[in-house]
């Protein structure tokens, strides 16, 4: 099941067809995950990147995914962010950058976890209840509600970043989530 999981969500996708039926909601985005090989953490970890069609050089939002299966079967996602982003700025495009990522280079992002559910078609994430997902960033400390469901052909994406002062969604799936389709499948060799 974690191996189906893994390989539906590999691989570069794009939201074009959102972006041009609705495009005063939703940017054109440009998507990648790439498996990357970083076994102290498991066998499933997926670098996550992703930038804005009309600015390919400046990609953001660089993280990583690590999916593991507990001993009851159930599946966990947990988001992990790099010390310095800039230093993974551009790897979605160019993976090699990925190659020899130690484990002081990243840290655990504790409320940014996900719990995965399975049904024949798709697999749903959704965070713990009462576990908000925040981060610093920029000296601030920034607050996103995270969730996607995967297809074989198709990443969902929920995240809103939202403002902790007031609880207000700021940015992100504010209309509805970001559809991503694949246009490019990897394999599993990090």
């Amino acid at each position: 099941m974690i191996e189906t999981l893994a390989q539906w969500m590999i691989g570069e996708f794009t939201n074009r067809t959102q972006a041009l039926e609705d495009p005063v909601w939703y940017v054109h985005l440009q998507l990648w995950h790439r498996p990357v090989q970083l076994p102290v953490l498991g066998d499933y970890c997926i670098f996550a990147e992703q930038a804005n069609i009309l600015h390919p050089e400046t990609p953001y939002r660089q993280r990583l995914l690590v999916l593991h299966q507990d001993q009851a079967g159930q599946i966990q996602g947990q988001y992990w962010a790099f010390r310095s982003p800039e230093a993974f700025r551009g790897a979605g495009a160019h993976p090699q950058k990925l190659r020899g990522i130690t484990r002081d280079q990243i840290l655990e992002l504790p409320g940014c976890k996900l719990t995965l559910d399975c049904s024949d078609q798709s697999f749903s994430a959704r965070p713990l209840p009462h576990h908000p997902c925040c981060f610093d960033y920029a000296g601030q400390t920034r607050q996103v509600e995270i969730g996607f469901e995967v297809r074989p052909q198709r990443f969902t994406s929920y995240d809103r970043g939202i403002d902790p002062q007031t609880g207000k969604a700021i940015w992100g799936a504010l209309m509805g989530p970001y559809q991503f389709d694949k246009c490019q499948a990897y394999s599993w060799n990090p």
